[in-house]
Parts: structure tokens; C-alpha cells; sequence
């Protein structure tokens, strides 16, 4: 009885937020939204999801911060070499064919992964003839990105990312250290666009040869997957790359048909009708 009503307070609060300010979280996966409901409560002492509603109902400020829990904002540079390196060697050479690549970035976060794209299509020689949409739901993580300065104490780690990815420079070659940051080379944002778009709200922008969406989709149920991937299959070129999470899947999606599998454990997707 008492999971039953913590799910109706849950349902309560979502439609809450939706109505006064905009945001669906609405079919997110509730064991997630669970998660992040625990953790702003015990930071703020609260007992209740009642008593987190009435803050988020008439608190703004509070609701800002909220919203930042909500928001998947987990990445890093080269996150899983593995894609990187496989799209570096295989992939990429398939869209040597177009004149123009536009890239999406859907769920971009403080753009790590982002700024990883655009080191990679500069080594390769493809950089100039592209375009990369760095979009995230979350203006404060965007506004982040844009500004592309990072932990300086990561830079270890993201170095080992970038080697074991396939680079083929000294990483340290495109930031400056300043401090304990280490900002990232203004050339490497000319060709990327940073904005604001929900993914659950928001509609499809311009047609893309590649978009990447990882680890993105497991935060939604069954009925926002099938949405969003609608959204994206509008928004891909016949033939393009839909490259999404190593734990998600295309395979029970109303759309499957319609996308051939060319790596299945990088979940990268083509599109062939």
C-alpha cells in the first residue's frame, strides 16, 4: 500500500511540473525518477514526496535545481573508445560520399562527447565540410558545453580515453590548462551549433546524416522510447547512422524495420527505407 501511494504522489508531482512549468517527465522510467526523487529529498531533509511537491509547486529557484536531477548529465570525453574507434575506421569513411555531414548530437549534456566528435572529423580531414547540433533539454548544461571548460584533474583519464580510441595526437594539443581547468580550443566549436531541445516536447530541426543518442533512451519507458525514436527516424537522411546506447535497442520499436544493424555491440543503425 505504501509503494502504491509513493507512485501516486510520483504521478501527481510529474503531472504538477508539466503543467506549471513545461517539463515532461511524465514517462520517464519511475525506477530512475525514483532515484533522483531519494536523493534531492534526503538532501533536503524532506520525508515525503508531498512535502517536495509543495517547495517545487511554489519555488522557482528550488525547482531549477530539481530539474537539474532530473537531467541525465553523465559523460565524458571518448566515452566507450570503442565506438570512436569504430566509427573513426568504419563509418565515417562511408559519408566521404557527401558533400556536406550534419551531425546531431541529441542529449548532449556538458558536451565531452561533443568536442570528442569534433577532435575526431578535424583528424580525419572532414571537420570543414561539417556541422555538429550539440542539443541537450537542460540550458544551464548547454550553456556549459559551449563554454568548454572541463575539470583539469579528468584530463588523465580522458587521455587514456582518447588513445585507446584511435587518436592520433598529443590530446593535451587541444586544450589549455588554466588553473584547475583545462579549456578547450575555440576552433574546435566553429562548426558545432549549442542549443536547448527536449527531446520529449520539441520537433524535429533539420534532417542529419548522423545522430547520436546514448545512453539516453533507458531513462524513458516504452511509450517515450517509441516516441523519440519517431522524432529521430524523421530527422535522419535515407541511409544515415542512428547510434545509440550499448544496453539500448531498435529491436522492439515500431520503426526496427526500417533500420539495418551494422555493429551490435556499438548499436549503430542504418537506415535503409
Amino acid at each position: 500500500m505504501k509503494e502504491e501511494i509513493i507512485n501516486i504522489e510520483i504521478e501527481l508531482l510529474l503531472e504538477g511540473i508539466y503543467r506549471i512549468y513545461g517539463y515532461d517527465f511524465r514517462n520517464y522510467a519511475l525506477a530512475s525518477i525514483k532515484r533522483r526523487l531519494n536523493k534531492r529529498m534526503s538532501l533536503e531533509k524532506i520525508d515525503t514526496i508531498s512535502g517536495l511537491q509543495e517547495k517545487i509547486f511554489h519555488n522557482p529557484e528550488f525547482m531549477q535545481n530539481f530539474f537539474y536531477d532530473l537531467s541525465i548529465n553523465i559523460t565524458e570525453f571518448f566515452r566507450n573508445p570503442d565506438f570512436f574507434k569504430i566509427f573513426r575506421k568504419k563509418f565515417l569513411p562511408l559519408l566521404k560520399t557527401y558533400p556536406f555531414i550534419r551531425i546531431w548530437h541529441a542529449g548532449c549534456s556538458t558536451g565531452e562527447e561533443v568536442y570528442s566528435m569534433a577532435i575526431l572529423l578535424e583528424e580525419e580531414g572532414y571537420y570543414d565540410r561539417s556541422k555538429i547540433y550539440a542539443t541537450d533539454m537542460n540550458e544551464m548544461v548547454v550553456k556549459k558545453a559551449k563554454q568548454g571548460i572541463f575539470k583539469l584533474e579528468s584530463m588523465k583519464k580522458f587521455t587514456q580515453n582518447y588513445i585507446t580510441a584511435g587518436g592520433k595526437e598529443e590530446f593535451s594539443k587541444y586544450y589549455t590548462a588554466h588553473y584547475n581547468n583545462a579549456k578547450f580550443n575555440s576552433s574546435l566549436k566553429r562548426n558545432v551549433v549549442f542549443a536547448q531541445h527536449n527531446l520529449v516536447t520539441d520537433s524535429s530541426f533539420n534532417e542529419f546524416n548522423v545522430i547520436l543518442c546514448k545512453n539516453v533512451l533507458i531513462y524513458f519507458n516504452k511509450i517515450l522510447q517509441e516516441n523519440v525514436i519517431n522524432l529521430f527516424d524523421k530527422s535522419l537522411c535515407n541511409f544515415g547512422f542512428l547510434c545509440i546506447g550499448e544496453k539500448e535497442s531498435l529491436n522492439y520499436t515500431s520503426l526496427r524495420y526500417k533500420y539495418k544493424s551494422l555493429d551490435d555491440n556499438q548499436k549503430i543503425y542504418q537506415k535503409i527505407k
